[in-house]
């Protein structure tokens, strides 16, 4: 893909955000400060297979009061090419007490699979994945009690991160890169009647490369969402460090 184009389409994405912000200030809009922390691991132990794990705990609000959600996320890795995966994994998510379940932990139940592919130019390089996702969330009955059974519908993610080195040394151990980023999420299914459009999640921080494989990745990122209800909005600014740990062991296999 064309440098040209990769910028074009980062804008468009960026002006979309600007205009759906806009139009949801004549609406029902919160406005609410986060903290996401991540560990993200996919290792390698032969030419086609890997396995995927990554953890992630959510803040509520004011970037350090109480939690919102927690994650964990193992997955079966296929390597078509060095380049191109194949993932099928699993989700299970803690949604810590919220406004329709006060005292509460609801569960969520999430089978998932994945096609990301990686691409490399000169002066940028770029990641991309198409997921597909089937929720299971636990019925409530009041503040206090979960319900029998669960509600399900499909969501659909997007995902494009490029990635600019800012030394010399290019992603060479010790150095940064400039990373932006834009995940779009769809939601479709017979529950959902309000909300195709799930949310909208812009970052830009940078990747400091702790070795060749591994990198510490911090900076904003704004969470924009639409709820169920259709005209209720939530407005997330977030501080996101997250540790990509990467391991190749089909050598040592071998």
């Amino acid at each position: 893909m064309p440098f040209k184009n990769i910028f074009l389409f980062i804008t468009s994405i960026c002006l979309l955000m600007i205009n759906c912000a806009a139009d949801a200030q004549t609406k029902s809009t919160v406005e609410e400060e986060q903290l996401w922390l991540g560990y993200f691991n996919q290792t390698r132990f032969s030419k086609r297979w890997g396995i995927w794990t990554d953890v992630a705990l959510r803040t509520k609000e004011n970037f350090v009061d109480q939690f919102s959600q927690a994650f964990i996320r193992p997955g079966l890795m296929y390597y078509l090419t060095d380049d191109v995966k194949l993932t099928m994994g699993y989700t299970y998510a803690w949604h810590f007490p919220g406004d329709n379940h006060k005292n509460i932990i609801m569960p969520e139940h999430r089978p998932w699979q994945q096609i990301q592919w990686h691409a490399r130019f000169p002066k940028v390089r770029l990641m991309q994945w198409f997921r597909l996702e089937e929720r299971f969330r636990r019925n409530i009955k009041n503040d206090d009690e979960l319900a029998d059974g669960y509600n399900f519908n499909w969501r659909m993610r997007y995902n494009i991160l490029s990635q600019f080195p800012l030394s010399k040394k290019r992603y060479q151990p010790r150095t940064f890169s400039l990373v932006t980023a834009n995940e779009v999420f769809v939601n479709f299914g017979k529950r959902i009647v309000y909300n195709y459009f799930d949310q909208n999640r812009f970052f830009a921080g940078f990747h400091y490369h702790v070795n060749k494989h591994d990198n510490l990745q911090f900076g904003y990122m704004n969470v924009f969402q639409q709820l169920a209800a259709g005209n209720r909005y939530r407005n997330l600014h977030s501080v996101r460090v997250f540790y990509f740990h990467n391991l190749d062991i089909k050598k040592i296999i071998i």
